[in-house]
């Protein structure tokens, strides 16, 4: 059966909070928000877990997939929806092995050839990006554009997430070319009022998708 994710993909980036975790996640999944991923760079391993059951204990009974960045031990541990893995992290199949089959394992990518070695795999969905130019990561790869994504849109019928300096203006044309959900972090997060902000996502999204034919 294939996986059909939201169309909105919003990382809860502790860096760049203005209130609680759990509030914050909260808001969002009040304004509809239904697949979160949470990014905590900073946070001890065990400060992680914590944060990350809480979260997880909060978001899974509501509904909502909860994603864990990085850490496939902490999502299997805090009993999360999934993991989000990199490509200097645990790979996709190693990933697996911790947290099992029947939660989501996604995995980032940055050009075709990485590309093609994800949908090789058990990944579940494939994150392409950066799209845009990105301030919420250090050292990012290269900008790829929206024509990465059209280029490998029939190389897989796993969903693409388009991820990397998204913002409301833009979230339209990456689903017209070929994206099936947008991760957005900072034009969310540093908004003034970021439930409010979702759900202008969630509409535009909701518009393309409609538009779309999907």
């Amino acid at each position: 059966m294939r996986l059909v994710l939201p169309r909105l993909y919003v990382i809860l980036d502790a860096a760049l909070l203005t209130t609680p975790e759990r509030e914050c996640a909260r808001q969002l999944v009040d304004a509809g928000v239904r697949l979160l991923q949470y990014r905590n760079k900073g946070a001890s391993s065990r400060q992680l877990l914590e944060n990350a059951k809480r979260l997880s204990g909060e978001l899974i009974p509501r509904g909502v997939t909860f994603i864990v960045n990085d850490r496939c031990d902490v999502a299997a541990l805090a009993e999360a929806g999934g993991v989000h893995v990199g490509q200097e992290d645990l790979s996709v199949e190693e990933a697996r092995a911790v947290v099992g089959r029947d939660r989501l394992v996604g995995v980032s990518t940055h050009n075709r050839a990485q590309f093609e070695q994800a949908a090789a795999t058990s990944a579940d969905y494939i994150a392409v990006g950066p799209v845009f130019s990105t301030s919420t990561k250090a050292n990012a790869d290269p900008v790829v554009g929206t024509g990465l994504i059209r280029e490998v849109r029939s190389l897989t019928d796993k969903p693409i997430v388009a991820i990397g300096g998204i913002t409301l203006e833009r979230a339209a044309d990456l689903v017209r070319a070929g994206a099936h959900s947008v991760a957005v972090v900072s034009d969310i997060l540093r908004a003034r009022d970021p439930a409010g902000r979702a759900r202008q996502f969630i509409k535009i999204l909701q518009e393309a998708n409609h538009a779309a034919g999907a």
